[in-house]
């Protein structure tokens, strides 16, 4: 990871507080790709020599050397030294304005150069960083992401990524209070983000790679989509009904259930096409408790084996939603928009349910889809009913 700065005040802190940065950093990646971090050493330097520069212009933060994991095989790779992952005391110190900014900055180094043992391309880490730091106020300079939006092919992701300094120029207009409550969410969707680049980088079509445990589900569910839910409960709060007396504790445990349950449905539903691209969101171990493996989800005829799995997901799926309906029916009735804006997304998720419980979801030709004639008939009904409070809030059945 190179980088250019001008000459500012170092950051004075001593060899053993740095290592102890770096150290943190490792303890925090995710147990299933710590596992895989195998012949790699990971060493603090004080400057780059001019071998590791290689003519570059500048200096490093940190550098990457050796054979990344996609280009190991079982035969061709043994006895070969250590991969290096070298993080560069002096330039990440002279480049922060304080320690708070230089573990944060320390962070990303030792994160990028991780992701290039798991074989992430420069470019893709790049953005990613890029996009980070300038959400959290830690890069002025606008962000370009000509390139990787000409590689899109979906039109509306496209010119997102070629408007995207116009989208952020937006945070400069909030209260300080509301953006940080917006960089916290979005520092954690991107670290989610991050973490399926890494995740899933060797994934194919036959070539499946799956999460480990119930815990690795758990977290991502809650990186992408449960920690929306919060953010969504803090700035309603903030906004809309601060003065109403709440269990604000409940609230946002509610609320983060409410996120988890939405994303746990569109990973059942979505669990063909996924298996298509390589990814499984359903943990290894609970499939073996089964008797099955993730390319065994690729076949219809393992419908009857994998049915009481995957109807215990439906079945928290739904005890999630039910959660998300306790906590659209706490908010004050008098903010009908908001009440409206959560319902929408839990009963299209209840019918959802409804329809993967009698489909089989093995069958990459039967993808389930909620038909638009339905979600305007639930619209038009939470609407008409909205005022006939007793009748509304049974609108969501339970037991799904």
């Amino acid at each position: 990871m190179s980088g250019t700065f001008e000459n500012v005040t170092t950051v004075e802190v001593s060899e053993e507080r740095f290592e102890d940065m770096v150290a943190d950093v490792l303890d925090s990646i995710p147990e299933e790709l710590a596992r895989q971090l195998e012949n790699v050493a990971v060493m603090v330097q004080d400057w780059p020599t001019a071998a590791q520069l290689g003519g570059r212009s500048g200096t490093l933060l940190g550098l990457y050397e050796g054979i990344d994991l996609p280009r190991r095989s079982p035969l061709g790779y043994s006895g070969v030294m250590p991969d290096r992952i070298t993080i560069f005391r002096g330039p990440l110190c002279a480049r922060a304005r304080d320690e708070m900014e230089l573990a944060a900055q320390v962070r990303v180094t030792v994160l990028h150069e991780v992701g290039h043992y798991f074989g992430m391309s420069e470019q893709r880490l790049r953005a990613l960083h890029q996009l980070r730091d300038r959400i959290l106020g830690l890069r002025s300079m606008l962000l370009d992401f000509t390139e990787l939006a000409s590689r899109q092919g979906n039109p509306a992701e496209r010119l997102l990524l070629e408007k995207c300094d116009l989208s952020l120029a937006q945070l400069g207009d909030l209260s300080s209070d509301d953006l940080g409550r917006v960089r916290e969410v979005l520092k954690t969707i991107i670290s989610g983000q991050e973490l399926d680049l890494q995740r899933f980088q060797d994934a194919a079509f036959g070539r499946i790679v799956a999460l480990h445990s119930e815990a690795e589900l758990d977290d991502y569910t809650y990186r992408v989509a449960g920690c929306v839910g919060e953010f969504w409960t803090k700035m309603c709060r903030a906004h809309l009904f601060p003065q109403v007396k709440l269990d604000e504790a409940k609230l946002l445990a509610e609320g983060v259930r409410f996120g988890k349950g939405l994303q746990l449905v569109n990973i059942l539903r979505d669990l063909p096409a996924d298996l298509r691209q390589g990814r499984c969101y359903l943990p290894m171990d609970e499939l073996a408790q089964g008797g099955l493996q993730p390319p065994d989800l690729l076949q219809p005829v393992n419908l009857g084996k994998f049915s009481p799995l995957y109807n215990r997901y439906l079945d928290r799926a739904a005890a999630h939603l039910a959660v998300g309906w306790q906590y659209t029916n706490t908010i004050p009735r008098g903010q009908m928009r908001v009440r409206l804006a959560c319902a929408w997304p839990i009963l299209i998720g209840v019918e959802t349910i409804c329809r993967l419980r009698s489909e089989n979801l093995l069958d990459a030709s039967q993808r389930v889809k909620i038909p638009r004639a339905a979600v305007r008939r639930i619209i038009f009904r939470s609407v008409l009913w909205y005022p006939a409070a007793g009748v509304w809030k049974r609108l969501a059945p339970w037991p799904v």
